[in-house]
């Protein structure tokens, strides 16, 4: 496996221990939808989180991890929470959560994590259940 590959895995296990240290219970990890993934998918009484994991080693030009999530990989985490909730037949509150970690290789420990809970909220709205059998309708703001 890559290195990228390693210090991606190892900052998913970063955030899935910040998230159990929070009271989150920890549903899956890369659940897969055709070529889209979903790092962690974590859950509370209240709501089912996803969240996505970016994770490196240093910044480049004072870009942390977390600012790579640009508005396409939002699109494609909507679609695959859709799918989830869909496929699962959740009725929890989805929440998109965004994890940055930088990994120090020397230490092999998170130097830093820096978490956003409801990092954003989807631009794309569903139809209710009872309409189109619950597929999506798409809908610009």
């Amino acid at each position: 496996m890559a290195l990228h590959n390693d210090i991606g895995h190892l900052g998913e296990d970063a955030t899935c221990k910040y998230l159990t240290g929070h009271g989150y219970k920890i549903v899956e990890r890369n659940w897969r939808l055709g070529n889209i993934e979903i790092d962690v998918i974590a859950e509370n009484k209240q709501d089912l989180v996803l969240v996505e994991v970016k994770t490196r080693t240093t910044t480049f030009a004072d870009v942390n991890p977390e600012q790579y999530v640009d508005e396409h990989k939002r699109r494609f985490m909507t679609i695959a929470g859709n799918a989830y909730v869909k496929h699962h037949n959740i009725s929890k509150n989805l929440r998109f959560d965004i994890c940055g970690v930088l990994w120090n290789k020397q230490t092999n420990r998170a130097d830093e994590i820096h978490y956003y809970e409801n990092a954003f909220t989807p631009s794309l709205r569903s139809v209710n259940s009872g309409s189109y059998n619950g597929e999506w309708k798409w809908h610009r703001k």
